[in-house]
């Protein structure tokens, strides 16, 4: 399933990204001693197992453990191959019957005369032939990601491998674009939540990271510019020891980190090295992603947190929901202020600040309802604002997994649901209508993203793997509403 997508701002990523250098017998050390490979945290038999041939046992460790780290790294099927070709060699070698090679039958015709006799003057006019330096710039070509390209990452979880898969959307003028996944990474938890950002953790002015939120209670950073890559850059908190002992596991957390999976992650644009988390430990936190530091530990909530946003114009501003059926927003430049808080009718699945206005947010819960509030109307008794919403919205028949405002033009709001449909809103003067709606069989929709540089662009993914990216400029009711919204072509940056 898809469970997270994050667009990438054109000319963030580097065109040609580098290869990661192989992982050293340390770091390969590191991952089989971390427990990626057995999740289960089961390091042995019991006492009481069968007896089995020691050298037969120690084979098959060998193997299982080659396979696994293999696994890691992205090359399993190689080492696969490979076992299956020794286990076979001696089946190979009988067939071959190498001892009677020489015994031919008479009625077989050892060298050909058909078309693979035809000779060619020179190399250059044998279609056989391929000169490997037009295979490497063919390949070159291919990993090359062009100024103009738009970049996403999708976030999937499978049944044997948990990914990031970086996609490139190519736009071409006849309308017909060219979609594929330019690499990937493989992450040891499912992923739930990502969040893009530049901070530079490795020098220069920006970089080109996205945070990963899972099951587990780490945060991993990635560098979205190194193909091949092991480990993440950077992790915020995590587990420190884990044991099991009599059915029973003991686990040792690092130093502030969160104690249960995390759900939603907000970077915050205008302090880069910002990152906030909401977790299913009922806590909001505050990283340092430089430092690699937990600033802040926020605990107003008292069932977990699925949902975070920094407000897009005043960036001290945030706003965390929860299955407490409660919204809370908090202002850094009042920490001595409890925050202002909003009741709703159902758990919170998501929430979205407005881009066009500091004022509005809208959040989505899990009755199928969407509602939308406006800040100014809050209370200052923090306890509880009986302030009434903007607007309540009947959007879907189940869940509203997932939200997304259109960066371009205002009131334009996407929603997903697990009642597999993506639909689109005008909320103009707060009332919303339906201006467009799709199946785009995706199965359950988890998340819907619009994209900054080409606004009308939305990516969808959902239960059943597949990643959709919708050009809703192609609803005639979409273009009718919103067409006087359709950016510029981006001008090509100089070299």
């Amino acid at each position: 399933m898809i469970s997270s997508l994050s667009w990438l701002p054109k000319g963030a990523a580097k065109p040609e990204p580098a290869v990661a250098d192989p992982p050293s017998k340390e770091e390969i050390d590191e991952i089989i001693n971390s427990g990626v490979l057995d999740p289960s945290g089961h390091s042995g038999s019991d006492e009481d197992d069968e007896e089995m041939d020691v050298d037969a046992a120690k084979e098959a460790g060998e193997v299982a453990q080659a396979l696994e780290v293999a696994d890691a790294l992205g090359r399993t099927s190689n080492i696969a191959k490979s076992k299956t070709s020794f286990d076979n060699i001696t089946d190979g070698l009988r067939e071959l019957d190498m001892e009677n090679y020489d015994e031919e039958d008479d009625g077989i015709e050892l060298f050909s005369s058909g078309l693979g006799d035809i000779y060619y003057p020179s190399n250059d006019l044998d279609p056989y032939l391929k000169d490997k330096d037009d295979e490497d710039s063919e390949d070159a070509e291919d990993m090359t990601i062009n100024p103009t390209d738009v970049v996403l990452v999708c976030a999937r979880s499978g049944e044997d491998v948990s990914q990031l898969e970086v996609w490139i959307y190519e736009e071409s003028d006849d309308g017909d674009p060219n979609v594929y996944v330019h690499h990937d990474i493989i992450i040891s938890a499912n992923p739930l939540c990502t969040a893009w950002l530049d901070c530079p953790l490795k020098g220069g002015d920006k970089g080109n990271f996205i945070a990963v939120g899972s099951m587990e209670p780490s945060i991993e950073i990635w560098d979205l510019d190194i193909i091949d890559e092991v480990q993440p850059c950077v992790v915020l908190g995590g587990i420190a020891e884990r044991k099991e002992k009599k059915k029973k596991i003991s686990v040792k957390y690092k130093k502030d980190s969160h104690k249960g999976p995390v759900l939603g992650l907000a970077w915050n644009k205008e302090y880069r090295n910002i990152l906030a988390s909401a977790s299913g430990d009922k806590r909001v936190k505050i990283w340092d992603v430089a430092t690699g530091k937990c600033n802040i530990t926020m605990e107003h909530h008292t069932d977990k947190v699925q949902a975070v946003a920094w407000n897009h114009h005043a960036p001290q501003v945030i706003l965390t929901g929860s299955f407490d059926r409660s919204i809370v927003m908090k202002d850094g430049r009042m920490p001595e202020h409890s925050g202002y808080k909003w009741s709703v009718t159902a758990d919170v699945e998501s929430l979205s600040w407005d881009p066009h206005t500091e004022h509005s947010f809208v959040v989505s819960l899990e009755d199928g309802t969407v509602q939308g509030f406006d800040v100014r109307a809050a209370k200052s008794d923090a306890a509880a604002s009986e302030s009434k919403p903007s607007f309540t919205l009947h959007a879907h028949d189940k869940a509203v997994c997932t939200v997304s405002y259109n960066p371009s033009a205002p009131n334009l709001l996407a929603t997903g649901s697990e009642d597999k449909m993506v639909k689109l809103w005008d909320l103009s003067n707060n009332q919303p209508s339906c201006i467009a709606s799709t199946n785009p069989k995706a199965g359950a929709v988890f998340s819907v993203s619009f994209s900054e540089d080409s606004p009308f662009l939305l990516a969808i993914g959902g239960s059943k793997g597949n990643l959709e990216v919708w050009d809703t400029l192609s609803d005639s009711g979409v273009q009718r509403r919103f067409g006087n919204y359709i950016k510029q072509k981006t001008p090509q940056p100089s070299s």
